[in-house]
């Protein structure tokens, strides 16, 4: 590791960004005997599944078809951020690129979806009800700041939770290495340890937050 930030960097040794295809390890997580052999593993699964479709299912009334996409979105999400948490697995979800092409693509997709179809209603939805006439172009565009604000903040939230981990675990484990005291290695291994548990929760959340506000997003066409 040249530096601090290296662990972000999605250049190989070959110059090459090959670090992106740690994205495509997801399907090495479904075991071959999905459909033969109910393992512990699948009835984890199921349980995280039934959990999410009741979760999504309420917020999600007129749209249930949607909900397989949302629950898709949180498992790619969740499982990139586990995996990130592996000794040289690169973390695709604590970059801006990555992050952003996800709520973009979900973001303008419901936008052009609701211009179509609702073109009236998507309008009037930028002047709440009971607003003086005054305040109607001030209200429109803070409405529509809102709206395009949205995928950005998505985003943002996503790639600085997972940023923040991996460099506090990584100061950790690299200010190891020139302690002497035993006391005060132990300490640091257990508050190491505390924060890769954080971390791992800070994953799972990360993942549910960004799914379940897309779904919000979702439920307002």
């Amino acid at each position: 590791m040249m530096n601090l930030f290296s662990i972000f960097d999605p250049s190989t040794s070959m110059k090459l960004s090959l670090n992106w295809l740690s994205t495509s390890l997801i399907i090495f997580i479904f075991p071959f005997q999905f459909w033969l052999i109910p393992s512990r593993f699948i009835m984890l699964w199921n349980i995280i599944f039934k959990f999410l479709i009741k979760e999504f299912k309420i917020i999600l009334k007129y749209s249930m078809m949607n909900l397989i996409i949302f629950i898709s979105l949180f498992f790619f999400i969740f499982i990139n951020n586990i995996l990130g948490l592996f000794p040289y697995i690169f973390t695709a979800s604590s970059h801006l690129s990555f992050c952003l092409s996800l709520s973009l693509s979900m973001w303008i997709s419901m936008m052009l979806f609701n211009i179509y179809f609702f073109f009236n209603d998507f309008f009037s939805h930028l002047t709440p009800q009971g607003t003086p006439f005054i305040l109607m172009p001030f209200m429109v565009l803070i409405e529509s700041i809102s709206l395009i604000i949205r995928p950005l903040t998505l985003a943002i939230r996503l790639t600085a939770n997972m940023i923040a981990g991996h460099l506090l675990l990584t100061l950790l484990g690299s200010s190891g290495l020139l302690i002497n005291n035993l006391i005060i290695m132990i300490i640091m291994l257990l508050s190491q340890i505390m924060l890769f548990i954080l971390e791992i929760s800070v994953s799972i959340i990360q993942a549910y937050v960004f799914s379940i506000l897309t779904t919000l997003y979702c439920s307002e066409i």
